[in-house]
């Protein structure tokens, strides 16, 4: 299977060394951080309330830095142990599991309230052995059944992939469905052949098939686009780097009763200290 030039491997073949240079590269770097931003939004979660998310194929941790930008609780699952250990050298914020998605997840129902996944989905559409379990259809049918009883009800899904064919299409939204799931395929810039993205965007109840289907950006160069939306987040940040108003009382006592949910260890007590600011000591 072919694939775009600024697409990852599959990350399993990747050693220390390619996993670093990988992670490292700017503009994977850049490729990887409009891709989450836009599925985000593609994901429509309330402003400015924490929330946990799942990570799928969070490699080195790329997508999840963005996640905890924007004031989120997350989980990385990823196959590839180099990329996983490059994430904790990187002292990322989020919680790591070593996972090959095709086996489907262990996660307690209703775990999350969403889940995202850049570059990883169409690698499920490779038969690792003969064995018919490891068919693509058995593989992603594991994958979509337990992705399913794992978000909570309501809740969204985003997968941006790379597919080759509208039969590749066919068969994972197909599955999807039959896992429970609603929702369908959005196409970003349909007439670039550059820019062309595809997500996947899933409803899990709330009404399910009865969701509306978000719209894709029209086009044919993505850098305008890009530039308006990386200016509209800047409009949300203050100097620091982080959303205005992120870490006020309120929002902070919000993420650590949601970390106690979670179970979390080691959550800090509230008092009426919490969310003060500091006092400059000079």
């Amino acid at each position: 299977m072919s694939r775009p030039e600024h697409q990852a491997p599959p990350e399993i073949y990747y050693g220390d060394a390619e996993a670093k240079k990988y992670t490292q590269n700017t503009r994977n770097q850049q490729i990887q951080a409009d891709m989450t931003y836009r599925a985000l939004e593609l994901l429509n979660l309330p402003p400015d309330e924490p929330a946990f998310l799942l990570d799928i194929g969070c490699g080195s941790g790329l997508s999840g830095e963005i996640l905890e930008e924007e004031g989120y609780i997350w989980t990385g699952v990823d196959i590839a142990p180099s990329m996983l250990e490059v994430a904790l050298e990187r002292d990322i914020d989020g919680d790591l599991f070593l996972q090959d998605i095709g086996q489907g997840f262990g996660f307690r129902p209703g775990s999350f309230d969403g889940a995202i996944s850049i570059s990883v989905l169409q690698w499920l559409l490779n038969a690792e052995t003969s064995h018919p379990t490891s068919s693509p259809p058995h593989r992603l049918t594991r994958f979509f059944t337990t992705l399913h009883s794992a978000l909570r009800n309501p809740s969204r899904a985003v997968f941006q992939f790379y597919p080759t064919s509208d039969d590749q299409i066919q068969l994972i939204t197909s599955i999807a469905q039959k896992a429970g799931f609603g929702g369908g395929v959005v196409v970003d810039y349909p007439n670039s052949k550059k820019a062309r993205k595809v997500f996947l965007c899933l409803f899990v109840g709330g009404g399910g098939t009865q969701q509306q289907i978000p719209k894709g950006v029209e086009g044919e160069d993505d850098e305008q686009a890009r530039f308006e939306r990386r200016r509209e987040k800047e409009k949300k940040r203050d100097i620091s780097g982080k959303r205005k108003n992120m870490k006020d009382k309120d929002w902070i006592l919000k993420k650590k009763e949601l970390y106690r949910q979670r179970g979390k260890e080691g959550v800090p007590r509230d008092s009426k200290y919490t969310g003060r600011k500091r006092k400059p000591l000079f």
